[in-house]
């Protein structure tokens, strides 16, 4: 079994009881700046109107513009003593690979979506326009959010094994530069010819399954590759993890399939398994790549965590993808047809 992530502990860090909580307070006065200046609009011309915004606010900025994942990292721990929070801008790749940097030092984080998917800004209700993203930073309206954690790696969204992982090495920089957001439609095309069957055998927390797949994704957040959602019931600060794995099919059938998949409704249709559980266990019979929002984590055999209410983020008013939201009370909860009660030993076998 791996870590009981509730009891990990880092020196200056307090995971709330009641993660939905929102925190409205004063503004911290400073703030270290990242921004990733290969971004597709690292240098975009609204960004120094952004931090006008929120300079007027009261925002001391020292900015930094970091080399590397690895620089990246250094300047967080570099800056954690001297700072009050921290704003990362760049796409989902730059965000996460600030994630478990920014986690230890139990600082806020601000983000703001410089990159082409942009899924946790989207997750959290942060629009792509970087003024109103300051604007959000500037209010002030913070939530914790959960981590998902997959070979001691952390990530905020998504991870895959599979048909997801060749759709990640299709996605090139010029292939993004090109195609902007579509490129992830592109990059689907390109990797459908790519597509390989694996046996896949599954713990979800007490429940096994075994079965043929193609793809497996595991969500934290709500949204990955432009939009599209894991499950209609994810949300990042449900202390849960959302899983679904594409049983074998043709290139035809994925296409007719690609609506409900866009909307998160996978678990309608035959084709797919899905599953919610608080940690995943994923063995296939020989190792397979595995990445994390588009960046590689490791191989199969994996234990996939959450780590509940891990980090304080600066959120719009209202987010697709946060629990609290009245209407979606209970949405949460395992589809009992999908997970129905199973010994503890591989006899659960999805045809």
């Amino acid at each position: 079994m791996g870590p009981d992530n509730s009891k990990i502990h880092f020196p200056g860090i307090h995971l709330r009881n009641s993660p939905e909580e929102t925190v409205q307070a004063s503004l911290p006065s400073k703030a270290l700046l990242l921004v990733n200046p290969s971004s597709r609009r690292g240098r975009d011309e609204n960004l120094q109107d952004g931090l006008a915004i929120l300079e007027q606010a009261g925002v001391e900025l020292i900015r930094r513009d970091p080399e590397s994942r690895e620089h990246l990292v250094e300047l967080i721990a570099e800056y954690r003593n001297q700072v009050d929070f921290f704003i990362v801008g760049g796409g989902d790749g730059t965000i996460s690979a600030a994630a478990e940097a920014i986690y230890k030092a139990g600082k806020p984080l601000a983000i703001l979506p410089l990159g082409t998917a942009n899924d946790l800004a989207r997750s959290v209700g942060i629009p792509p326009n970087v003024e109103d993203a300051c604007r959000i930073i500037a209010g002030n309206r913070k939530r914790r959010i959960d981590l998902g954690m997959v070979n001691g790696q952390f990530f905020f969204n998504v991870a895959h094994i599979g048909l997801g992982v060749h759709i990640t090495y299709e996605l090139t920089p010029e292939i993004k530069k090109k195609w902007g957001v579509f490129s992830y439609l592109h990059a689907f095309f390109r990797a459908l010819s790519r597509k390989q069957t694996f046996r896949l055998y599954l713990q979800v927390d007490d429940h096994n399954y075994r079965m043929r797949s193609i793809h497996v994704a595991v969500g934290n957040g709500r949204f990955y590759g432009g939009g599209n959602v894991v499950d209609e019931r994810a949300r990042i600060d449900s202390g849960e993890l959302y899983l679904y794995s594409l049983k074998p099919q043709s290139a035809w059938e994925l296409l007719t399939l690609a609506p409900l998949l866009r909307g998160g409704k996978q678990r309608l249709v035959k084709r797919t398994f899905t599953a919610i559980g608080k940690q995943i266990r994923i063995t296939t019979t020989r190792p397979r790549e595995i990445h994390a929002d588009g960046e590689p984590a490791g191989y199969t055999p994996a234990v996939f965590e959450v780590v509940p209410g891990a980090l304080e983020l600066f959120v719009a008013e209202e987010g697709p993808a946060l629990e609290s939201q009245a209407n979606l009370e209970g949405s949460a909860q395992p589809d009992a047809a999908q997970n129905p009660p199973e010994p503890n030993h591989w006899e659960k076998t999805v045809a």
